[in-house]
């Protein structure tokens, strides 16, 4: 998956930081999409799969109009409804610009959205 850093991505717009150079949660959020693309083939109909741990660790800015490619491999097979993945950013240099793992669960779609709290109840 290819983005191209806008002014929207920025540390600065995101509120993480006072530079204006790629976020590291919109980078984050961008390798864990490349996740939720690439975990499609272990789930099953009705199944879909939930973030659960991110280890990343971002090693290079990249400036506005920067363009970046994130991937995501599956570390091993789906063991216990889980899956890491090995993921990886680069820049359009091909430099490295993060790397890390992504833990994802898979779960029943239904029976989630189910147990998830309603806000409404805490008012």
């Amino acid at each position: 998956m290819r983005h191209e850093v806008t002014d929207a991505d920025t540390a600065v717009a995101v509120g993480s930081g006072d530079v204006p150079v790629l976020a590291t949660p919109r980078l984050i959020a961008w390798l864990e999409a490349a996740t939720v693309r690439a975990a499609a083939r272990f789930t099953e109909s009705g199944q879909t799969t939930v973030g659960t741990e991110v280890r990343v660790r971002h090693v290079r800015a990249t400036p506005v109009g920067g363009r970046v490619e994130v991937s995501a491999e599956p570390a091993a097979s789906a063991a216990g409804g889980r899956v890491t993945f090995v993921v990886r950013a680069v820049d359009g240099s091909g430099r490295l610009v993060a790397t890390g793992e992504i833990d994802r669960a898979i779960v029943d779609r239904q029976r989630f959205l189910a147990r998830t709290p309603d806000p409404a109840a805490d008012r």
